[in-house]
């Protein structure tokens, strides 16, 4: 049976020799302590995708015709070591073959793998991950996993230099750890008390970037399908705005999308995320096709 593809599409725009995107969908959850659904998540992003327009007004980008490629979905589903293993591999693989990853996950711990692959990858062409997301996620090991989604920016942090926006949870122990001037926390962006954010931001962004997206950066308001949904986040066109000027100033070699999780009668979250990573396709690649 053909794997569901991104946006619908028919082979001709989603066979994987002339797709310069490949999605890896995986959907795993392993360390959720209370709202449980996110390895739901890939399955119904790709299926909102084939509801929306894959053309952008702002750009008179048809984001298709880069070609984009749905893989078969990593199986792992109980070990974190062995999923963070087998999505290395598979992204690493992606790489060597030049096409451009996106991971949606599953928690977001899902990223931990793809993010290795490319710090490998570029590991001499000056390379950060930023990460987008309300939870600081740097503990070190938690419930005895290095890889928990807990960990997710510490273990960044050891193949990087790493970036984090929109920040408005932390343990004390991670507020210890976490060095201050590469947070930028969603209070001060959005009470304006900082009115340079965004340039002290960007100045310190190395040329290539790694994003990786928990969907709770955003505020449950706008989005409420999240593991851990987070009072006071950013907004849509927030986000979009911080993705643009990334863009603008650095070249974007991978992402991730993660914790969707999905709820029963209120499909448009589902909607909502697949729109976001057409979005950030849209601003790495808009301009590179006629």
């Amino acid at each position: 049976m053909r794997v569901k593809q991104f946006g619908g599409l028919t082979e001709q725009y989603s066979n994987f020799e002339n797709a310069r995107v490949v999605i890896l969908p995986v959907p795993f959850e392993a360390g959720s302590n209370w709202i449980k659904g996110s390895d739901k998540g890939p399955e119904a992003l790709i299926e909102a995708s084939a509801s929306m327009h894959l053309y952008d007004i702002q750009s008179d980008f048809e984001l298709f015709k880069l070609g984009i490629h749905t893989a078969d979905a990593v199986k792992e589903g109980k070990s974190h070591e062995k999923m963070v293993r087998e999505v290395e591999t598979r992204t690493m693989q992606l790489l060597k073959k030049r096409k451009f990853p996106v991971i949606i996950g599953g928690e977001h711990s899902t990223g931990i793998g793809s993010m290795k692959a490319c710090a490998e990858y570029y590991k001499e062409k000056d390379f950060c991950v930023l990460q987008l997301g309300a939870h600081a996620n740097q503990r070190l090991t938690f419930n005895g996993s290095a890889y928990h989604h807990s960990c997710v920016m510490a273990r960044a942090a050891e193949l990087a230099p790493v970036l984090q926006v929109g920040i408005r949870s932390m343990s004390a122990e991670e507020r210890d750890s976490i060095k201050p001037d590469r947070v930028f926390y969603a209070h001060n962006i959005l009470d304006g008390s900082n009115k340079t954010w965004m340039y002290d931001f960007l100045n310190k962004l190395n040329k290539h970037v790694y994003i990786s997206i928990d969907l709770d950066v955003l505020d449950p308001a706008v989005m409420a399908a999240t593991v851990n949904p987070e009072p006071g986040g950013l907004g849509w066109y927030q986000v979009l705005e911080i993705m643009q000027a990334v863009t603008d100033k650095s070249t974007i070699v991978g992402f991730d999308v993660t914790g969707l999780c999905p709820i029963k009668y209120n499909k448009a979250p589902n909607l909502l995320a697949a729109k976001l990573l057409a979005q950030m396709l849209t601003y790495r690649f808009a301009g590179t096709i006629k």
